[in-house]
């Protein structure tokens, strides 16, 4: 055998049982009135170039319970987050001023909301001061400074000095690696769980520690180095693996097929000929590659696609979606599901003509929801998706906030580095 399938075989997965976990709730917290409670939120939103106005403003929603909640109590806030990827450089439309404009329309028990164009300094210092009861102060992008990626310590110690109390509400900042204003500011002063987080952490932590069976994992995106360590965690989980989008795409030239012009990772193939093969294994969870596919030569909405068996794609053919053939495979596994996890859309949902298979798989996923199967969505991709072609969210059992976290944590073999502050001291040890 090869190499690479003898590493996937030289250990199961010892992973962290999340369920047992005990986060430090902000119900825990003593009191809080005249106090300054440093919060990190997930404001990271985007703007339409022509109006300037956020395009989805869900992401400050699922924080209102957390910050409503504190300035009830009499707390003075001072929230930060990161917009996009500025690179530790300032990027105009990248600052927080109009996030925090908009908090205030969002909440009758939100009445000041100051921003100060900075992250810290004397000028941060006297509005930090000059804060009162019940009263925001929203600070700078985070990522404006270089400190932010690298955890350092020096810029950490200037953040935590604006609280007394560190709060997470950020979920999908949550991240494999460490990050200052998620992880290293939160070791510096007392840290508490915001209620969203919490919610993420119950639901998709009860998800993999003691799910209903089947459990049927959705994945699709573009790329596979995001995706394997799902896969390979979730070939132990779950019962079915479905798999769409270009992660797809490396999987069937992996069974041997010719996939055209279709984007894939070519030094993936034999990694996920591997997780193929272990994926017969007795006990494993079935991974489904799909057998056929919409192509076209080029996306948009006046292409002329085909449905074709994956053996006769060929030349300049792209693969832009799951076939029909693939689409009734897929929904007989999700139907017969009890709990169902969905990151990714399946195809190039952005343009109409290619968003049939999602449409099908959204459709049968909410059936099987209203019948009683617990369904996990997530990804930023799939809720555009869900946006764009007006599906409602609230038939699924949960809607994570995070993408990429999702991912992590249902892949990470021991708790994520920003949640490590926020556990009671007897949960700590992994």
């Amino acid at each position: 055998m090869c190499c690479t399938y003898n590493i996937l075989h030289q250990r199961a997965v010892l992973a962290y049982n999340y369920s047992a976990m005990k986060l430090r709730s902000i119900e825990s917290m003593p009191d809080v009135k005249g106090k300054n409670i440093l919060i990190r939120v997930d404001h990271n939103v985007t703007f339409d170039p022509a109006t300037g106005k956020l395009k989805d403003d869900r992401k400050l929603k699922l924080t209102l319970k957390t910050i409503e909640y504190l300035l009830d109590r009499g707390a003075r806030l001072i929230l930060m987050t990161h917009v996009g990827r500025p690179k530790g450089k300032v990027v105009e439309e990248l600052r927080t001023r109009p996030i925090a404009e908009h908090l205030k329309t969002i909440s009758d028990k939100i009445s000041v909301v100051k921003t100060v164009g900075e992250l810290f300094g004397d000028n941060v210092d006297k509005e930090v001061q000059s804060l009162k009861n019940g009263e925001i102060l929203y600070l700078e992008n985070v990522r404006f400074f270089s400190g932010e990626k690298e955890n350092d310590d020096e810029f950490c110690k200037r953040l935590a000095k604006h609280g007394e109390f560190f709060v997470n509400e950020a979920f999908p900042s949550l991240h494999v690696y460490e990050e200052g204003s998620t992880c290293g500011t939160a070791k510096l002063l007392p840290a508490y769980a915001g209620f969203y987080l919490q919610e993420e952490i119950k639901h998709l932590g009860s998800a993999i520690d003691n799910p209903k069976k089947p459990l049927v994992l959705i994945l699709s995106g573009a790329k596979m180095k995001t995706k394997i360590t799902v896969i390979k965690r979730f070939l132990d989980l779950a019962d079915h693996i479905l798999l769409g989008g270009c992660i797809a795409n490396t999987f069937i030239a992996a069974r041997g097929f010719d996939v055209g012009g279709s984007r894939h990772e070519e030094g993936s193939i034999e990694l996920a000929r591997d997780l193929m093969l272990e994926s017969e294994l007795e006990g494993k969870a079935t991974i489904q590659v799909p057998r056929d596919a919409i192509v076209a030569t080029e996306a948009g909405e006046e292409a002329q696609k085909l449905n074709l068996p994956v053996e006769d794609i060929s030349g300049d053919m792209k693969i832009f979606d799951i076939g029909k053939v693939t689409i009734e495979r897929y929904k007989k596994e999700i139907e017969s599901a009890k709990t169902i996890i969905w990151n990714g859309p399946l195809g190039m949902y952005e343009y109409n003509r290619f968003s049939h298979a999602t449409k099908r798989i959204a459709e049968s996923v909410c059936e099987t929801s209203k019948k009683g199967a617990f369904t996990i969505i997530g990804g930023g991709d799939t809720l555009d998706f869900h946006s764009r072609y007006d599906y409602p969210l609230d038939s699924y059992g949960f809607v994570s906030a995070g993408g990429g976290a999702m991912l992590e944590f249902l892949s990470a073999e021991k708790p994520l580095p920003g949640l490590i502050p926020m556990m009671e001291e007897e949960a700590v040890a992994v």
